[in-house]
């Protein structure tokens, strides 16, 4: 049920318009690498990036992006056990550096800037406002995430549907 719900969110708000690079791809591939059993974790933000880039649209850097999502999710696991809200800030502002450096790496590669150094350099200084605005919607959607599964699971778990709500697929 959690997965589930964190595909649809994620591919909803992916494909509905928003301000560009202020989804929650970022936030639910930490919150699934922090909750979601590890095969599950890594299957949600990848079915999303995927079912959400055949709506919009593909690009010769999806393999980064994809990867730099799954990163991110690898990088949510090491909150399995310690998901306080520091924690969960720090590595949301990781997570999106793990991001940053992955995704303009391909666009670097994939050929949108001079394959020389001052072309990586100018790869990464022009995607500065990206990181910007990816980085208040990773720290955002995860703090909202985060926060509303705990809120709600202190309230759900000793109820006959903690066993529904509180597991994934």
């Amino acid at each position: 049920m959690l997965a589930i719900s964190l595909l649809i969110v994620g591919i909803v708000v992916r494909v509905i318009p928003h301000v560009p690079n202020f989804t929650p791809v970022a936030a639910i591939a930490l919150f699934g690498g922090a909750y979601l059993k590890k095969r599950h974790a890594f299957i949600v933000p990848l079915l999303l990036m995927v079912a959400s880039d055949l709506i919009i649209g593909m690009h010769n850097v999806v393999f980064f992006t994809w990867g730099g999502f799954l990163l991110v999710t690898l990088t949510g696991m090491a909150l399995k056990k310690d998901k306080s809200p520091v924690k969960v800030f720090g590595f949301s502002l990781l997570g999106s550096f793990v991001f940053f450096v992955v995704s303009n790496f391909g666009v670097w590669a994939m050929g949108w800037y001079p394959h020389t150094l001052q072309g990586l350099i100018s790869c990464y200084v022009m995607a500065l406002p990206f990181l910007r605005d990816f980085t208040v919607a990773t720290l955002v959607y995860g703090m909202l995430f985060f926060g509303a599964y705990e809120i709600i699971a202190s309230r759900v778990r000793k109820t006959r549907f903690a066993k529904v709500l509180l597991t994934d697929f």
